[in-house]
C-alpha cells in the first residue's frame, strides 16, 4: 500500500473535472467576446465606407469646379486623375457596384452636364445607426 500512495502522490496532471471547469470558462469568454468583435469589424467597415464616400464625392466636386460639369462615369475621376481608383465598397467587395446618381436640373429648367453628381453604396444592409448603407 505505501508503494501505491508514493506512486499516486506524485503523479501530476488535470483531473477530467479540472479540464471540463476550464473549457467552460473559456467558452463563456468566447461567447462574450465574439459579439463585440464583429460589431467592431462592422464599425471598421463602416468607417472604410464613409472615407470612400468623402474621397469620392470630393473628387466629383473637384472635377465639376474644374470643368463645369459633371463625370459621365467614375472611371473618368480615374482617367483624369482625381482618384487614383476606384475603391473597393467594403460590404459589396467590389469596386463595380457604387450606386451613381446623376445631376437634377437646375431652378431654371437648365441641364448641367455629366452624369455623376453623386454616388452611394448599392448594399442592401443597415448601418449601426439604423439607417441603410444605400443612403449614406
Amino acid at each position: 500500500m505505501s508503494l501505491l500512495k508514493t506512486q499516486r502522490g506524485n503523479a501530476r496532471g488535470f483531473t477530467l473535472i479540472e479540464l471540463l471547469i476550464v473549457m467552460t470558462i473559456i467558452g463563456i469568454l468566447a461567447s462574450i467576446a465574439v459579439p463585440s468583435y464583429q460589431r467592431s469589424l462592422i464599425k471598421a467597415r463602416e468607417a472604410v465606407l464613409l472615407e470612400d464616400l468623402y474621397q469620392i464625392r470630393r473628387a466629383i466636386d473637384a472635377y465639376f469646379a474644374d470643368k463645369a460639369q459633371y463625370p459621365n462615369d467614375l472611371a473618368e475621376l480615374v482617367e483624369n486623375r482625381y482618384l487614383r481608383g476606384i475603391p473597393v465598397d467594403p460590404f459589396t467587395q467590389s469596386s463595380e457596384t457604387w450606386e451613381t446618381i446623376p445631376p437634377e436640373p437646375g431652378p431654371d429648367g437648365e441641364f448641367v452636364e455629366g452624369g455623376v453628381f453623386d454616388v452611394h453604396s448599392s448594399s442592401d444592409l443597415v448601418g449601426l445607426n439604423g439607417i441603410p448603407y444605400r443612403e449614406w
